[in-house]
């Protein structure tokens, strides 16, 4: 196994990283940056766009560009223009709650959580929006909204509350994209930080940036811990499978300077680990 830093941008807070099969190339995101990024692993180019707002997530479009989720909801993005028009929000997004980490199911749904922006009440949700445009809960009583993903059967939805040092499970209904039966499925206390981004390998296994805790991690199915892998940066954000193979683990990371902390030469840099000995499932892109 090794890990190496990717020559690209260095972000404030580096997130959401989403391989696209289709172009072999990596999209990520700068959440207080404002920015949604593309980088080419065979040329070695990044491409980047300015969005209007925070960016909580991104994701792919089958018709094209992408969506990302804006503080006050969830938006479209032309690749080509730069432009960004605003798809779909919800009463409950506001001064206080704003949109976080999102991914897309494989009927091409984009499931989205909130967040509260002062991190001390339970004000977040989940969301899924399909092709109408429509964001509907299928979840609440959330502090900080991270990393959904699904099981290789789409019958398991996984969610973290940050906040609550606790991943979820919950019973996946993919035909109707609800979920139900939130269950704890691991914890991140003895980890030394909190869960952020998560991907599910071919064999269900959960892999984890413990941001604040300089690790990524592997749960099994079952929410054993597996492997921890030691990272160069103290707060790894989020990870995701790439590659020809999807067998290389992507790893972005954020700078704790906007909090006012020292930062170390590479916060914030995103990273690619490679040798782990599995492989990852291809992201799907929202339907419409």
């Amino acid at each position: 196994m090794k890990i190496e830093q990717i020559d690209t941008v260095r972000c404030v807070i580096g997130e959401g990283p989403v391989w696209d099969v289709a172009e072999q190339a990596l999209y990520f995101i700068d959440i207080l940056g404002k920015k949604v990024l593309r980088f080419d692993p065979g040329s070695g180019d990044t491409r980047v766009w300015d969005v209007p707002d925070v960016i909580g997530s991104m994701a792919l479009r089958a018709g094209g560009g992408a969506v990302v989720a804006l503080t006050n909801g969830v938006h479209t993005l032309d690749f080509e223009t730069g432009s960004c028009a605003l798809l779909a929000t919800s009463s409950d997004l506001n001064e206080m709650v704003q949109l976080a980490d999102g991914k897309v199911d494989r009927r091409g749904r984009f499931i989205v959580g909130s967040s509260d922006r002062t991190m001390k009440e339970a004000r977040g949700k989940l969301y899924a929006m399909g092709a109408d445009a429509i964001l509907r809960e299928i979840d609440n009583d959330i502090f900080l909204s991270n990393g959904p993903c699904w099981s290789p059967d789409d019958s398991i939805l996984y969610h973290s509350d940050s906040i609550r040092n606790t991943v979820f499970a919950y019973d996946y209904d993919i035909a109707t994209g609800t979920a139900r039966n939130r269950r704890v499925f691991a914890s991140t206390e003895d980890l030394g930080g909190i869960p952020d981004g998560a991907t599910i390998d071919t064999d269900g296994c959960m892999w984890m940036a413990i941001c604040e805790g300089q690790k990524v991690v592997q749960f099994r199915p079952d929410g054993g811990l597996e492997r921890v892998i030691d990272m160069p940066v103290k707060c790894p954000a989020s990870v995701m499978f790439g590659g020809a193979a999807l067998d290389q683990l992507y790893v972005t990371s954020l700078s704790p300077a906007f909090l006012g902390r020292e930062a170390a030469p590479l916060d914030g840099c995103t990273f690619v680990i490679e040798g782990l000995g599995v492989t990852g499932l291809p992201e799907p892109r929202y339907a419409a």
